[in-house]
């Protein structure tokens, strides 16, 4: 059964709104880290000085690290393999992001939920991109 192209757009929508809300996140961890230099006593350029501001400027840093990956891998695991499983793990990807946030912010070794929920989400991701890419070469 062929699927109408505004169905096929409506599932591409899906992938664009976990990564808008992704980069979203991203925004307010920006906002987050430039509104607590002043409370944390953290002059700018240091990144250093304050435990609670170097948690939140490392949960800010590890985003952005994390964002190379998952952005490419959501977009190319659409493309090669499926739409709204894409979404739908790329969604995994945003809920670890809100984890690794919670939990980083109090102490660095409550990080590691977070940073599983979001690290295997965007592995999988480029890895089935990658698998779907190949198949379709051969």
């Amino acid at each position: 059964m062929k699927t109408s192209p505004n169905t096929e757009r409506k599932k591409m929508d899906y992938v664009n709104l976990v990564m808008l809300t992704a980069l979203v996140e991203y925004m307010v961890l920006i906002l987050i880290v430039g509104a607590t230099r002043n409370k944390y006593a953290v002059a700018a350029p240091a990144t250093t000085g304050n435990s609670q501001w170097e948690r939140l400027h490392r949960i800010q840093v590890n985003t952005t690290e994390q964002l190379v990956l998952f952005i490419p891998a959501i977009y190319g695991f659409a493309y090669y393999v499926s739409e709204i499983w894409a979404a739908g793990i790329g969604s995994v990807f945003l809920i670890g992001r809100i984890v690794y946030f919670l939990g980083y912010r109090e102490a660095g070794e409550k990080r590691i939920v977070g940073a599983v929920l979001t690290t295997w989400p965007s592995y999988i991701l480029a890895l089935g991109a990658l698998a779907g890419l190949v198949m379709k070469l051969t």
